[in-house]
């Protein structure tokens, strides 16, 4: 509850504090590409329950489930506007809409779609879908050059498979076993940070 609670409030302030940056954000998306402001995208929440992600749109539209659900470096679906929000992560800003409406907290295991949650064992699915998914964790941090990881293989969905997500679950395990409000705080500190940095 307490967890809750402090979510609330924290997205709630940073959705008043961001306001200006979100507003100044969705008038150059739409000026520079067709398409919605937000990339929403079904991922899995808290036991398993589906739930669309917001996220500030980095890509050119297309439909639902086109095209690959990873990101490599260089991808040319980005657009001109994508590659500043996406490398100052700015994009992430707009899951304080879900941190808000209870699909997401500030840490926890980031959000999976449904199609790589297939590939979590029995265990690890109970285990890392036990709490609410974040905007940052560990994986997170760790993983923050994925994309260039991705770029550097020959098959990056394979790559992100078999290599990159199961070192990230195991991450998001070890999380929700040692979890506590000081350890989400150090989490949010640190994600900062390297944003500032």
């Amino acid at each position: 509850m307490a967890k809750r609670i402090f979510d609330m409030i924290i997205a709630s302030l940073g959705l008043l504090v961001f306001a200006p940056v979100m507003l100044v954000l969705a008038v150059w998306i739409k000026l520079d590409s067709p398409g919605p402001v937000f990339f929403r995208q079904e991922r899995v929440g808290r036991f398993g329950k589906i739930f669309r992600i917001h996220k500030f749109r980095t890509m050119t539209h297309q439909p639902q489930g086109k095209g690959l659900q990873i990101t490599v470096g260089g991808d040319s679906r980005i657009t001109k506007v994508g590659h500043f929000i996406r490398r100052n992560k700015l994009d992430e800003v707009a899951q304080l809409i879900d941190v808000l409406k209870g699909d997401m907290s500030l840490v926890g295991p980031r959000p999976e779609v449904p199609k790589y949650v297939a590939h979590y064992s029995p265990e690890m699915r109970e285990r890392v879908l036990s709490v609410r998914p974040g905007i940052t964790d560990p994986a997170s941090l760790a993983f923050r050059n994925e994309n260039d990881l991705l770029a550097r293989a020959s098959d990056p969905e394979r790559e992100y498979v078999e290599v990159i997500l199961p070192k990230k679950l195991h991450l998001a395990a070890d999380y929700v076993e040692k979890a506590s409000f000081w350890t989400d705080i150090r989490l949010i500190a640190q994600t900062a940070r390297i944003l500032v940095s």
